[in-house]
């Protein structure tokens, strides 16, 4: 038998629950799961009566109807053999009703004939939506399922240039008797569409430059993945405002497509500040200033001043884009910082010339540095009266620099399932240009995993080594600390390293910090954090790593997570008390 369609169901909230508790009609359901039971409750009219007044007649002819509805309500999940008992009672001025569903045995999909050219077959998306259908095989049929796979099947050979593709056939026979169905589908492709030109419409730049945003050239097989790579490698170059990528398929003609890229310019000039605070650098203020674009080819100019107790600093980059399927660009820069911690104060100027590009998934940076500046290390607390044990310096060192640094995240404000991890490495080319010889290797990483609902467990790890001919010719920069927000919390910002004779942190060659950390969220926005951090600086293998554990609140407010904790040292006879730590910004 040939079975006609039934529209798709729609199901209310409030209908998942059996009974109406509401002046009118009062509806029960047994006898089927959840989602068969809101099916019945929304394809039977009774339900439609639960706040309205029905007199006995009306009431009469919505019970008789009931059972036809709930058979028909069962079909599309593939249950064509229920039976039905029922009551009716009056409870003063309302109607109570119960329906005893029992669904019967399923109809079962025992055949699945797919026609399809072997040229599309050959195309593994459509060959895996096409085994999709084939799956639905010795299934129980469902409305749902044949109608997602079917058109997933069509919109495949859409999305992979058979843009004429038409469906012949597209037949369910059902038999009552043995329960069983077939499924027939058809396919007429037609021809598979190359792609025409690329037509740009509201761009700013010269001639030629947004082609080499475009990931596939004029004749190549039109392909709705690449046309979302095009959209979103424009939207990431952030020059425009509107970006709308969409083929021509009306004026298609001869095997080609043309796409139309509708563009309109973003705001050319950006401005960005505040107030910020953090307990590494204390209380400050943030300006910037981006031009989105300098001149007809694209290149960027971003500038940036910090203002803060504990931290200054004024830099300047200026960015060439190259762009591509590898988003290559060179970067040319400078950067002025005054910082002052606990142990250390510097002041350095920093010369900057890098090129970027991703990396078979990676962003790889490769440049030079140029860094001068002096440098205090071994102070206490900031004190200046009492200057035993206090090392002054000052170096210039001329390095080449390279990082891999890569994330992945499934949502940017709040990561349920994500990880980070960047990798740099850092070595001066003999002594001509440098006071010193130095080597270095940076590892860190996060990896963020939500285990239920309301809970996260958070990973953390850094790890350094230098080798060097004359550890004391390296700015503080360059050498390695421990302690603080995002090191290890209950000791202050760069606290914990080697000391010299005088028993002041002078940092290390090398460092390892670990940090484990379980959030448990209230409410969507509020929770809390239980935390373990271990970690320290060190020379050669004398490796002691100082504890710190504590409690935090979590707020995922309009700016950003905020992340308030509170850290004490575990088994530290020289350090004591609780240390707040207060960070702003995203997960990774």
């Amino acid at each position: 038998m040939r079975r006609q369609r039934r529209p798709g169901l729609i199901t209310l909230p409030l209908l998942l629950f059996p009974v109406w508790a509401h002046a009118g009609v009062q509806l029960t359901v047994d006898g089927v799961d959840d989602t068969l039971k809101a099916a019945v409750v929304a394809g039977v009219e009774l339900s439609q009566y639960a706040n309205r007044e029905v007199s006995e007649a009306q009431a009469q002819h919505l019970y008789t109807r009931a059972a036809e509805q709930v058979r028909s309500s069962l079909q599309p999940y593939g249950y064509y053999d229920a039976t039905i008992e029922g009551n009716l009672q009056q409870s003063g001025k309302d109607w109570r009703v119960t329906l005893h569903v029992k669904p019967g045995e399923p109809v079962k999909v025992t055949q699945v004939e797919v026609k399809l050219a072997k040229e599309a077959l050959d195309i593994p998306s459509v060959r895996r939506a096409e085994r999709a259908i084939e799956r639905l095989k010795d299934q129980p049929l469902n409305d749902g399922s044949y109608d997602a796979a079917r058109d997933a099947l069509s919109s495949s050979l859409t999305a992979r240039g058979f843009l004429d593709a038409k469906l012949v056939t597209h037949r369910v026979e059902v038999s009552r008797t043995t329960r069983s169905a077939v499924i027939k589908l058809e396919w007429d492709i037609g021809q598979r569409y190359r792609y025409g030109q690329v037509l740009f419409d509201g761009s700013q730049f010269r001639e030629g430059f947004l082609t080499r945003y475009v990931p596939f050239k004029p004749g190549d097989y039109f392909d709705q993945d690449q046309l979302l790579q095009l959209q979103q490698a424009l939207n990431g170059a952030d020059y425009f405002s509107v970006v709308n990528v969409q083929p021509d398929i009306d004026a298609k003609s001869h095997g080609k497509v043309n796409v139309k890229v509708e563009l309109a310019p973003a705001k050319r000039t950006i401005y960005t500040g505040g107030p910020f605070i953090g307990t590494d650098t204390g209380v400050g203020v943030r300006g910037g200033m981006e031009r989105r674009w300098i001149n007809a080819r694209g290149h960027k100019w971003k500038n940036e001043i910090v203002l803060a107790q504990r931290l200054k600093t004024l830099s300047t980059t200026y960015s060439i884009p190259m762009p591509g399927s590898d988003q290559r660009s060179f970067n040319f820069g400078a950067n002025y910082r005054d910082a002052n911690t606990d142990t250390s104060k510097s002041r350095t100027l920093e010369l900057v010339g890098n090129e970027t590009r991703l990396w078979y998934g990676w962003t790889r940076t490769i440049g030079l540095h140029a860094l001068s500046g002096t440098f205090t290390v071994g102070q206490k607390g900031g004190e200046s009266t009492n200057t035993l044990g206090i090392e002054h310096g000052r170096s210039t060192l001329f390095y080449p620099e390279a990082s891999l640094s890569r994330k992945e995240a499934d949502n940017p404000t709040f990561v349920r399932r994500g990880w980070s991890v960047n990798i740099t490495a850092r070595s001066t080319v003999g002594t001509l240009l440098s006071d010193t010889r130095f080597s270095d290797l940076t590892l860190d990483a996060k990896w963020i995993r939500a285990f239920t609902k309301r809970d996260r467990l958070i990973l953390r790890g850094s790890a350094g080594f230098t080798w060097t001919n004359d550890f004391s010719a390296l700015p503080p920069q360059l050498r390695f600390f421990a302690g603080g927000d995002r090191s290890v919390r209950g000791y202050g910002f760069q606290t914990i390293g080697p000391q010299n004779a005088f028993g002041r942190v002078i940092g290390g060659k090398n460092l390892l910090v670990a940090s484990t950390e379980v959030e448990h969220y209230f409410t969507k926005n509020w929770g809390m954090a239980a935390f373990v951090d271990a970690g320290n600086a060190f020379d050669g293998v004398d490796y002691r790593p100082k504890v710190g554990a504590g409690l935090g609140v979590r707020w995922l407010s309009p700016v950003g997570m905020i992340r308030l904790d509170l850290g004490t040292p575990i088994n530290d006879k020289n350090n004591h008390g609780i240390n707040l730590h207060l960070v702003i910004g995203p997960d990774l």
